[in-house]
């Protein structure tokens, strides 16, 4: 995807999103793990546009679409979506209403969710079991005491999450274990066995479930990992003032930057209320002209400054402060490592202030 698109033109800041990228992220998920994807598309497909990244991945082999709550769930019924919808959230007796009006399958772990459902009317759902995140679903060592309900209202499928598949700590595989166990103690097998999302898909293949659930991944997240994902995301943004400051003259609220020689300050309008974070203040470093610049003092509201003294710059250029410029990125890893946040906060953060371009 080119830096300059005809969409941003005349936009002072914006996020382009490479669909194209995202599609061949899933072909390559896809290829490794040797079994077809439910992609998770789950807060607004992590920020980036759910609508567009469901189009994007539709032609791939897909058992559904993964997400959080149930309005997630009927925005895309209403866009047109007709494959199953997975919702990943314990759900209220009103929520489990509403997600059988729209056909979505809940995924379930407790008694009371599995017979409100039941009494409901039914239909496919998901059974959660808890194998050590402690977030949600049935622990692994008591599912035998849903073994009646099971057998009255039984589930097409059952899952499990891992709390670190990015670690090479042993917890992933006593967490497969448990799953196993679990599986092995209902009263039948469901059709449809799932536990890896992106980071254990990565690690290992082919898979050894059903289907697996890529979701960071799919939109450029995964340095380090065997597969390198192409960069979905870039957050750009245009010069729009140049000053020129004095030695020991200071930059934005709180004075924390000052020069140090006569120095070329750069303007762009974007700031934390976009979500490029206040904690980038005098440690971000961005993409400008074929170089790298660093953020000088605090991040403000709407508005950045950088020190581009060593660079050519001039009103109109445009910076990518995350993302590919030319033969330069700034992944969404380091960005994070900067200001000491995960990628999917980052991403999750894009606020909607900033128009999405795609292409």
């Amino acid at each position: 995807m080119t830096v300059q698109s005809i969409e941003s033109s005349r936009l002072r800041a914006w996020v382009d999103v490479d669909l194209s990228a995202l599609r061949r992220n899933g072909e390559m998920v896809a290829r490794h793990a040797g079994v077809p994807l439910l992609p998770m598309i789950k807060a607004d497909a992590y920020g980036l546009g759910a609508a567009q990244a469901a189009r994007a991945l539709e032609p791939l082999e897909l058992v559904g679409f993964g997400v959080a709550t149930v309005r997630e769930g009927e925005e895309l019924r209403a866009l047109g979506v007709v494959r199953p919808v997975l919702v990943f959230s314990p759900l209220t007796p009103a929520d489990l209403m509403a997600a059988r009006a729209a056909g979505l399958t809940p995924t379930l772990g407790s008694a009371a969710a599995i017979a409100s459902w039941r009494e409901q009317g039914g239909g496919d759902w998901h059974l959660a079991i808890d194998t050590g995140m402690h977030r949600a679903g049935a622990r692994w060592d008591t599912v035998g005491d849903l073994a009646e309900l099971l057998r009255a209202a039984p589930p097409v499928g059952a899952f499990t999450h891992f709390h670190s598949s990015e670690l090479d700590d042993g917890s992933m595989e006593l967490q497969e274990q448990r799953f196993r166990d679990a599986l092995a103690a209902l009263p039948a097998r469901p059709a449809l066995v799932h536990a890896d999302n992106s980071a254990a898909t990565v690690r290992r293949s082919p898979s050894a479930w059903s289907f697996v659930r890529p979701g960071v991944f799919l939109y450029g997240v995964g340095s380090g990992a065997a597969l390198q994902p192409e960069p979905v995301a870039h957050v750009r943004a245009r010069v729009v003032e140049l000053r020129t400051v004095r030695p020991g003259e200071s930059v934005s609220y709180d004075a924390t930057w000052r020069a140090t020689r006569e120095s070329t300050v750069a303007t762009i309008p974007l700031g934390y209320a976009d979500g490029y974070r206040r904690s980038l203040s005098n440690v971000g470093r961005v993409l400008l002209n074929g170089g790298e610049v660093p953020v000088a003092g605090n991040v403000t509201m709407d508005m950045t400054m950088l020190d581009v003294t060593d660079v050519p710059c001039a009103v109109g250029d445009i910076v990518t402060v995350m993302g590919r410029a030319g033969d330069h990125l700034i992944t969404a890893e380091q960005v994070g490592a900067a200001c000491g946040l995960s990628p999917y906060e980052l991403l999750t953060g894009l606020r909607q202030r900033l128009p999405r371009i795609y292409g």
